[in-house]
């Protein structure tokens, strides 16, 4: 067996072992692009190996996916298929574990009409209110993974001959993921245990709010009371640990969906269904976005901030130290879920009643009471600067620093 091989056959124990950390005799259900043939055969051996009961493949193609916009009715944009939306459910509810292999060209739907992709976008969302949910609070366990694709390979790596790029992908998807160690199952759960004692120390602390400074960056993000910092793995409702992203860096709460005052500027592009913004802000006013701009992507934003009530409010703040695997790469991946892993980030939208004590078992209506914000969406954006400056607020008013030149100040 190469190197590459064996690297892969890590990789796809990895995924299942830590990633949904199936149990035997649970259903595992796989998204993947058509791209990541080999990667997913894997998944599945070591699944069933693992002692699944069922594994399901739901094959992705981006090709399929931009001809919806390019050649259906425009009726049809409005509308999403109320049996699949039913079969998500009954899958969660029946104990399942799902794995997204998630890497959609960063320019997938360059030349669509924005309002097209919003509009689906929310039939979507509006659909799956009931799944999505299910994701926030942790009902099930879930895994967005990452793996190669030759449109996103050529946008990452632009810079390197055409045939070398997936080979570029691969080396740092496996390094981020820490598949080169001897024991990747092993060095993960060093990194798991690093991780709680980061939001211990946080827990402990339970500031009353963050104060951010950087160029273009001057915020204040109230905590609500009883806010609870998580990070690395989660534990589902049936007690199974799992990590939701692989590779993660971060730790991560609420913040009080009225207390976001003043401006932050992004640091990394953002991919938008498919469709990139980059060089944007915002200005925060008693939470909500009252002012923003964007160099790119501009119309892309605005449809996204106007989706519901909600948009327009955060709904995550969280933690990553510019001296970290990934940032250290000075890479942009063009892909949320690694690059919000090198970076701190805020996420507009929905929050997750996870981050709240009590929060999972809590009506919407008390959840906004107690400062949580729920929105269709929930978009991670960077922020994240080697100049970055945190401190936090203590309840008896004391500050003390929290980051310093983009890194941890605090001790753990």
């Amino acid at each position: 067996m190469d190197n590459f091989q064996m690297n892969l056959e890590k990789y796809a124990e990895l995924v299942v072992k830590v990633g949904v950390n199936l149990n035997k005799g649970q259903d595992l259900m796989i998204e993947s692009p058509i791209e990541s043939l080999e990667l997913t055969r894997l998944i599945v051996k070591k699944a069933y190996e693992a002692g699944a009961k069922f594994v399901q493949v739901h094959w992705q193609d981006d090709v399929v996916t931009r001809s919806r916009f390019e050649y259906a009715h425009d009726e049809a944009l409005d509308y999403y298929p109320e049996w699949y939306t039913n079969m998500l459910e009954r899958f969660v509810e029946n104990g399942g574990a799902l794995l997204n292999i998630k890497v959609p060209d960063p320019d997938l739907y360059a030349g669509i009409d924005a309002s097209m992709i919003s509009r689906a976008s929310k039939a979507m969302a509006t659909a799956r209110a009931k799944y999505q949910h299910y994701v926030r609070t942790s009902k099930f366990s879930w895994c967005l993974i990452k793996a190669p694709t030759v449109a996103w390979a050529s946008k990452v790596y632009a810079d390197l001959p055409e045939e070398q790029r997936i080979d570029a992908m691969w080396e740092a998807i496996f390094r981020i993921n820490r598949v080169y160690e001897d024991d990747p199952v092993a060095a993960w759960r060093v990194h798991m245990d690093q991780l709680k004692r980061v939001r211990s120390v946080l827990n402990e602390k339970q500031y009353e709010a963050l104060q951010y400074r950087a160029a273009g960056t001057d915020l204040r993000v109230e905590l609500p009371e009883g806010h609870i910092w998580l990070g690395g793995d989660t534990e589902n409702a049936s007690g199974i640990r799992f990590v939701a992203n692989m590779p993660t860096e971060e730790v991560f709460t609420m913040p009080k969906r009225t207390g976001v005052h003043g401006t932050v500027s992004s640091t990394k592009p953002l991919n938008v269904n498919g469709a990139l913004v980059d060089r944007f802000s915002f200005k925060f006013a008693d939470g909500k976005v009252v002012d923003y701009h964007a160099e790119v992507g501009y119309e892309h934003l605005a449809r996204l901030l106007d989706m519901d009530e909600g948009a327009r409010y955060l709904g995550e703040v969280a933690l990553v130290p510019f001296d970290s695997p990934i940032s250290n790469l000075d890479r942009i991946f063009y892909n949320t879920g690694i690059d919000e892993n090198a970076s701190c980030h805020l996420a507009l939208g929905s929050c997750y009643p996870i981050n709240l004590q009590d929060g999972v078992s809590i009506s919407s209506e008390e959840l906004k009471a107690r400062g949580g914000n729920t929105s269709l969406i929930h978009v991670d954006f960077m922020i994240g600067t080697d100049d970055l400056e945190i401190d936090g607020v203590l309840s008896d008013g004391t500050v003390e620093p929290i980051f310093r030149s983009g890194n941890w100040a605090l001790a753990f």
